[in-house]
């Protein structure tokens, strides 16, 4: 008897209870949607390198063996759930077959409603399509990505048919905007019934759809670059990380590859700057945080109003991310490869700052609940940063100074009064 027919007897083998009653004990007949909801859920909590098969048995409650049986790798279920994500974006973004005769307006309610209950639905998820889908093999990406295109397109036609007047390039950010705004949620846990959060995150889409920006259609000059002097070699040797962790993935980039970036005779010279490849990583993401954290209370001294103080703490977030393109994505990708320890010195800080930009938004706008005002930072932030992920520094495609009116549209609901 093989292994697989032994283990299938064994599961029909009716058992007794102390009282002589027998108990047969069969395998669910949804194991498979079992596996694949639980495995999805602890990619979402931990990433596709911070999981493995037993890991996923464990939560289900069976052996690795039974487990394999449905699925014969982890990248099978990582791709599974991932394809899956890609499929359901595509059928969001698409209007009904009823809706066909209806006004543009009424089709993109209809598709934004559906992307923000899908997203909902999806949130523990959310954040695997932003920023893991990077570990799909060639094949699978290509359909991923293809996918998303889809997606992406079909809300640009929408947002043209509404704005005919807007250029083709300007509709395009603005669907990505709206997916960008939408997706936030994935990167944190702002609390929120969904139905209010259904209304807060279809609202922020809608302000993107209507907002004018023509009068950031002038490039403002790139900021300048400067070459680290070879004397500041710990920052040299923090920026060539950055960079291989943003190409790579954290998981798949060593010390020697960091050295030899570096320019460093070998690995263990990485050690007289930083005591490990982690210690690294939560050096970059605390100059993010120190950053921001830093920012807000020049921004409210200089300011007359809290408008004024956002406002000018959103100039400051989107030059920074243009500045460090490569750092703001690593640090929404890679931050659970930090130490437990960091990652609370981490989560503080960020906790801080986007309590504190909720409360100026509070300011600006009563009518806003502190978590309402959670959510739409988070969404800003998410904005800018699905923004680069796609269009990178291209300013011809999506300039700064539209970015920035974006960001300000998905806080305030308008452009902020300057």
């Amino acid at each position: 008897m093989s292994r697989a027919q032994d283990a299938r007897a064994k599961a029909a083998v009716p058992s007794t209870k102390p009282d002589g009653e027998r108990v047969i004990r069969r395998r669910p007949k949804n194991r498979r949607a079992q596996i694949a909801s639980e495995s999805a859920a602890a990619f979402g909590t931990l990433g596709y390198h911070g999981v493995s098969m037993e890991d996923i048995a464990a939560r289900l409650g069976i052996s690795s063996a039974a487990l394999y049986r449905h699925y014969p790798s982890k990248y099978a279920l990582f791709r599974e759930e991932l394809l899956r994500l890609s499929a359901a974006a595509v059928t969001a973004a698409t209007p009904p077959v009823a809706a066909a005769a209806s006004a543009a307006g009424d089709r993109l309610a209809t598709v934004i409603e559906a992307i923000v209950a899908d997203t909902i639905a999806n949130r523990p998820t959310a954040a695997l399509a932003r920023w893991e889908a990077r570990y799909l093999k060639a094949d699978d990406r290509r359909i991923f990505d293809e996918r998303f295109t889809t997606a992406i397109t079909a809300v640009r036609m929408l947002i043209g048919e509404l704005r005919p007047e807007s250029p083709r390039r300007e509709q395009t950010v603005r669907a990505v905007a709206i997916f960008s705004v939408v997706s936030s949620i994935g990167d944190h846990h702002a609390h929120l019934p969904a139905k209010a959060l259904a209304v807060v995150l279809r609202e922020a889409a809608w302000s993107v759809v209507r907002t004018d920006l023509t009068a950031a259609e002038g490039i403002p000059e790139e900021p300048p670059v400067f070459d680290v002097p070879q004397a500041f070699k710990h920052q040299v040797v923090l920026n060539k990380a950055v960079e291989l962790f943003h190409e790579r993935g954290y998981p798949n980039v060593s010390v020697e590859d960091i050295a030899a970036a570096a320019d460093l005779s070998a690995a263990s010279a990485v050690y007289r700057y930083y005591r490990s490849k982690d210690a690294l990583l939560a050096a970059a993401f605390r100059r993010v945080a120190d950053r921001m954290a830093a920012a807000i209370a020049p921004a409210v001294e200089l300011s007359e109003s809290a408008e004024e103080a956002l406002a000018r703490l959103i100039d400051l977030y989107v030059a920074g991310s243009f500045a460090e393109r490569e750092l703001t994505f690593v640090y929404y990708a890679e931050f659970g490869n930090v130490s437990s320890y960091e990652r609370t010195v981490l989560r503080n800080i960020q906790r801080l700052v986007v309590a504190e930009w909720a409360e100026l938004l509070v300011d600006a706008r009563p009518e806003l609940s502190p978590a309402q005002a959670r959510v739409l930072v988070h969404a800003g932030f998410g904005l800018v940063v699905g923004l680069g992920r796609l269009f990178g520094n291209d300013q011809r495609m999506c300039s700064r100074a539209q970015v920035v009116g974006l960001m300000e549209t998905t806080l305030f609901g308008r452009r902020a009064a300057r």
